[in-house]
């Protein structure tokens, strides 16, 4: 087999490329960090995989995803290396592919959003750029498939022309020196190839930590011996400098002009609104509140009762009639008909709401606009000590927390990091949107999308407030800077939008399947077993007997219904199972006749109550586990549980006991 390792910077692409190089899709979107681990994929038809690595900007690695590709290099002989490229910012880009090449290991530049290029008014020689940098370079766009085809046929042939030689730059002459020597004694007494040994040293001057520590495990003393007369030199700045010089001449010598620059106009225009620093949040506000528009009043919500319709009529009519039919007994009619398709298809009637939703946050992904939210959002994180990199996983988080906890390893503090994944959980993952799209539609109907939005931003509000309290705590005095590229804009094609909507939306058919089904089991036998076995009445069941115990704990934010109480627990498994458990709890199979009962049970304020409620209790199993992972460990994901119980109860108190002072 052959390897091809597929390196380059953030936003440039690289995981479309994959995607189609592999034909096999992965997650895509236009901010940094969102390849977190390496992913694996074969070409069609050939012997050639291709290892998708994370986005990174340099060797040098700060945060976890970048430590990935360096760790990777060092322990890893891939065939070829694909350095994936922004055909329209390579001054920035090379300074990574520079690295690459003096690697040594066989590299393919490929220049990848060329139209972007191509519309700035600029253009390059290739057979310049090729022979200064000695190696191959092809033009993609990998968004419209350009080039891809001639590429994939390069990659899969064994015989294609690559240039082994590394990339030698002339670096000052004491460097030089150093390069020579230092490489000369790894090669002599530990074995080294040339190649990997010169680009250790220069990694190691260059102060790389995962070098110097790799040299550090190894007992590498040619370059420890010299580390203090390496940094005592700067020849880290020397480094960079020459770098940047020969990346300058090189762009210079290959520049060709073109004559329209229009598309690069209209972003400017765009961005001048969209990144404003005072529209700027009116605007990332009402594109939300479209989106839930959107997905709750004007298209996911009629497509939602049309499924409704189905689940609760035919679907449920006829498994009873042919349960009936072939004999089966009243237990196992109930566990199937009231059990299974009540509660299952309670949560899976939400599913064109969710795809609607998920649908919109593609398309936002791939027109370019969320790297500006990003960026619009800085302003605010920065009042709390983090940055815009921060938000990002809080943005990633509304589809679900522990994707969302998990792409906060790109960010490089560790407190920052720390904090982040605190306040994950409080973002308003697309598990939750069932019971808001329940409770909505049975007390806030005309007022939907403005409900689901105001309990999404509350969610956000929260998690800012305490990143602020953990900053304090953790006495955080430095952020880091955030720096964003920001893609011209594009219109979304259709195949990106169905793959990025069917990758988020995919996770929740799944769990109906697995999780949620286990959970309606569950809750149904609870709700059909007591202390004296089967019972024919619920009231005294264990559900029952459960939530009428601790009724009195919910009362003062206005829950008064046991069912609803004993739904609430199902939750910790996960989110979803919450609609489940109350179809089977309230003994109904259809979403209008679980609205007509819950309407006898709550008022408009005690259902925003328990909305804000179930938006801050405790995290799912998955999100828990999560949390435990990441921090490496249990305290924090028990401080998590706790302190999100206080929170939510809280300020479903206060918004109880305030709001019936005035209603």
């Amino acid at each position: 087999m052959t390897t091809v390792a597929l390196l380059g910077n953030p936003n440039t692409g690289k995981s479309t490329l994959f995607n189609e190089l592999t034909d096999k899709y992965a997650t895509v979107g236009n901010w940094t960090g969102v390849t977190v681990e390496k992913k694996l994929g074969t070409i069609k038809h050939s012997q050639v995989d291709v290892v998708d690595l994370p986005g990174v900007y340099s060797l040098n690695p700060i945060t976890k995803d970048e430590t990935v590709v360096t760790q990777y290099l060092l322990h890893n002989h891939p065939d070829l290396i694909l350095n994936v490229t922004n055909a329209n910012q390579l001054k920035r880009n090379l300074l990574l592919s520079i690295e690459l090449l003096e690697f040594g290991t066989p590299v393919i530049i490929a220049l990848n959003m060329i139209d972007d290029l191509k519309r700035s008014g600029h253009y390059y020689n290739f057979e310049t750029l090729s022979e200064n940098l000695g190696c191959g370079i092809r033009a993609t766009n990998a968004r419209s498939k350009e080039g891809l085809q001639q590429l994939r046929e390069e990659l899969v042939r064994s015989d294609s022309p690559t240039i082994n030689q590394p990339l030698q730059l002339n670096y000052p002459f004491m460097i030089n020196q150093a390069i020579r020597q230092a490489s000369q004694a790894l090669i002599a007494d530990y074995g080294y190839p040339q190649k990997f040994a010169r680009w250790l040293v220069i990694q190691f001057m260059n102060k790389n930590k995962v070098v110097r520590d790799y040299a550090t495990h190894h007992q590498l003393t040619p370059l420890l011996d010299q580390q203090r007369y390496y940094d005592a030199q700067d020849f880290e700045d020397d480094i960079f400098q020459t770098r940047l010089a020969f990346i300058e001449d090189t762009l210079k010598a290959a520049r060709q002009t073109l004559s329209t620059t229009t598309h690069v106009e209209l972003t400017a225009k765009i961005d001048q609104w969209i990144t404003h620093p005072l529209l700027g949040l009116p605007v990332f506000i009402g594109i939300f509140y479209l989106m839930f528009k959107l997905s709750f009043d004007w298209v996911g919500t009629p497509l939602s009762d049309t499924l409704d319709a189905f689940l609760s009529g035919p679907l449920s009519t006829g498994a009873a009639h042919w349960l009936t039919s072939i004999g089966a007994i009243p237990l196992l009619r109930s566990l199937i008909v009231n059990g299974l398709i009540a509660g299952v298809g309670g949560v899976l009637v939400f599913i064109p709401q969710i795809f609607v939703l998920f649908a919109c946050i593609s398309i936002l992904e791939d027109s370019g606009y969320m790297a500006r939210a990003a960026l619009v959002t800085d302003r605010i994180m920065q009042l709390i000590g983090l940055n815009g990199k921060a938000f990002i996983p809080l943005i990633i988080g509304f589809g679900c927390n522990v994707t969302g906890i998990m792409a906060a390893r790109t960010i490089e503090q560790p407190n920052e990091r720390l904090i982040t994944t605190l306040i994950s959980p409080f973002m308003s993952c697309s598990a939750r949107l069932p019971i808001y799209s329940l409770f909505v539609a049975a007390f806030f109907p005309h007022n939907q999308a403005l409900i689901v939005l105001s309990i999404y931003f509350l969610g956000i509000i929260v998690a800012l407030l305490m990143a602020k309290v953990y900053q304090i705590l953790f006495k955080v005095k430095e952020n880091t800077v955030f720096i964003v590229e920001l893609p011209q804009y594009h219109i979304p094609r259709l195949d990106v939008i169905w793959h990025g909507t069917w990758d988020k939306g995919k996770g929740f058919i799944k769990k109906a399947g697995t999780i949620i089904f286990a959970g309606t089991v569950l809750i149904w036998l609870l709700s059909n077993l007591g202390p004296t076995g089967l019972v024919t009445s619920i009231d005294h069941s264990f559900s029952a007997q459960l939530g009428k115990l601790i009724q009195p704990l919910f009362a003062p934010i206005g829950i008064f219904s046991w069912q609803a109480i004993s739904a609430l627990f199902t939750g910790i498994l996960a989110k979803e199972v919450i609609t489940s458990s109350m179809m089977v709890l309230f003994h109904t199979g259809s979403q209008a006749g679980l609205i007509a009962l819950i309407g006898q049970y709550f008022t408009p304020l005690s259902a925003y109550s328990l909305l804000v409620f179930i938006l801050f209790y405790v995290p799912c199993f998955a999100t828990i586990g999560t949390i435990k992972s990441e921090t490496g460990s249990g305290k924090w994901a028990l401080y998590s549980v706790v302190s999100s119980f206080i929170i939510a109860y809280a300020l479903s108190f206060i918004i109880y006991q305030i709001g019936i002072l005035f209603i």
